[in-house]
């Protein structure tokens, strides 16, 4: 196991053959993203059952990630597909206006001219565009053109500094969770989360279509940042969402709040994705630049768990160059990253029996520069506090449960493992064949190092009780 930050990767036209996937899970994929804001859930099942080929074929865990939609707020359609705006020209954002022209434009968020008022500022297209709202006469916004350039069909819309009222959880957005539960999605993605409320809720209807993904809250409104710590406690993660983020507080703040959520999240025991623009270039380039590989190695010296690819491999001309390519910086960041267990030890408080195992292990495995981490798990529980912090030790997580295999391939420096475990099984036999399963993968060889970790009563949930260090070679069933 070479690479400890996993790779999402987003599926799309460039992205769905059979040869393309293959190649992008050889290439070190570890979760794929369905974006639900394209494509039907025909599109989605197709290309579930296309990544789960591939994944068995190779022989790697792959795990897939439904995205949701969201309230992207959005300009309608124009009668030429596109227009020209130049500074100082009058606009109209009209929610009754079926088709646009040069002077206004529809609206899909029929009440957005209740959120605005004159002064406000409107970012169009990612930022691209600006303009001050001068009045608001019922369902019309007048506005000036602050910055101009092409504004063409649907384009989202932003309001500087946040405060649309819009809710998280669209009626497309439920619909796709009830196609992300029949699909078997391992984590579902909400975009525009603005408080916990919003998460519970996407929780609970996760739950009640018969999943048990787990829930990333996509932290791309200023109200989410401010709430960030409540909606990580109800969410099993967030990610770093870049794009909508910096237009609402400014590309400036960006670094900064990135790595105070990727902080906060591993603080919590949670999963973080980076995501936006890694890679941007290598839709059209066969390299990355300079910045973003700089990127991407920051994000991961950061400890995220996750860096992710969009456009890149959805639409791109080289998904899997782009791949290889940010396989091979998070490998070299990793390399270089700072050993600070020990720093990292002195305020922590344990107060479970399972959780310190777990940080057990991976204190010795550090100090004692074992081989590797086997930690055999029902839930995955283990596996995830032990990658919250960095020991430089691979684990390899070794479970009977699918679902837990799924939700591990997101986990940081976690390899998910299948591994037959039987209710009645006796745990030195466990302890044996798991120690012979990391020798037919090539991981261990004989007279190395390894830490062990299970728990008794084999087979419960939340038992981990038992760290052992034994040299490979050492068990023997009978």
């Amino acid at each position: 196991m070479l690479r400890h930050t996993k790779i999402v990767a987003t599926l799309g036209p460039a992205s769905s053959s059979p040869e393309v996937l293959e190649r992008l899970v050889r290439a070190g994929v570890d979760v794929v993203r369905m974006n639900f804001s394209h494509g039907t859930a025909d599109d989605h099942r197709v290309r579930a059952e296309g990544i789960r080929a591939a994944a068995a074929k190779v022989g790697r865990t792959v795990g897939i990630l439904g995205d949701l939609q969201g309230p992207k707020i959005r300009v309608g359609k124009f009668e030429q597909g596109k227009i020209a705006l130049h500074v100082g020209d009058n606009f109209v954002l009209d929610a009754q206006c079926p088709l646009g022209n040069t002077e206004r434009v529809g609206l899909d968020y029929k009440d957005l001219p209740k959120d605005v008022a004159a002064g406000d500022i409107l970012l169009l297209d990612d930022g691209r565009l600006k303009l001050e709202v001068v009045a608001v006469r019922g369902h019309e916004i007048h506005t000036r053109v602050l910055v101009g350039g092409v504004l063409s069909n649907n384009k989202g819309i932003n309001r500087q500094g946040g405060g649309l009222t819009a809710p998280a959880l669209t009626a497309k957005d439920m619909d796709d969770i009830r196609t992300a539960a029949e699909i078997g999605v391992d984590f579902v993605a909400v975009s525009f989360p603005k408080s916990a409320a919003d998460m519970t809720m996407a929780r609970q209807l996760l739950r009640a279509a018969g999943s048990s993904a787990l829930l990333i809250a996509k932290i791309e409104r200023v109200e989410a940042v401010d709430n960030m710590a409540e909606i990580l406690d109800v969410s099993d993660g967030v990610m770093v969402a870049r794009g909508d983020l910096a237009v609402e507080v400014g590309d400036a703040s960006v670094p900064a709040l990135q790595k105070r959520m990727i902080r906060l999240a591993r603080d919590k025991n949670k999963l973080t994705i980076t995501a936006t623009q890694m890679m941007e270039s290598m839709i059209h380039s066969p390299v990355p630049t300079r910045a973003e590989v700089s990127d991407v190695a920051n994000a991961v010296l950061d400890g995220t768990d996750a860096v992710m690819l969009s456009a890149e491999t959805a639409a791109g001309s080289y998904p899997v160059e782009t791949v290889e390519s940010m396989a091979r910086i998070c490998v070299e960041a990793e390399r270089s990253a700072q050993i600070t267990l020990d720093r990292e030890f002195l305020d922590r408080v344990f107060t479970r029996i399972d959780q310190s195992i777990a940080m057990a292990a991976i204190w010795t495995a550090s100090h004692l520069k074992v081989k590797a981490i086997a930690a055999l798990t029902q839930t995955g529980s283990t596996a995830l506090w032990m990658s919250r912090l960095n020991c430089g030790v691979p684990i390899y997580a070794l479970t009977p449960d699918a679902t837990a295999v799924g939700h591990m391939a997101l986990y940081r420096g976690v390899c998910p493992l299948p591994m037959q475990q039987p209710q009645a099984a006796d745990r030195d036999r466990l302890l044996a064949e798991a120690e012979q399963l990391l020798i037919d993968r090539g991981v261990v060889e004989l007279g190395e190092l390894i830490a062990l970790t299970i728990g008794e009563p084999i087979g419960s949930t939340g038992g981990t009780n038992t760290l052992k260090i034994v040299r490979v070679g050492e068990h023997q069933i009978n």
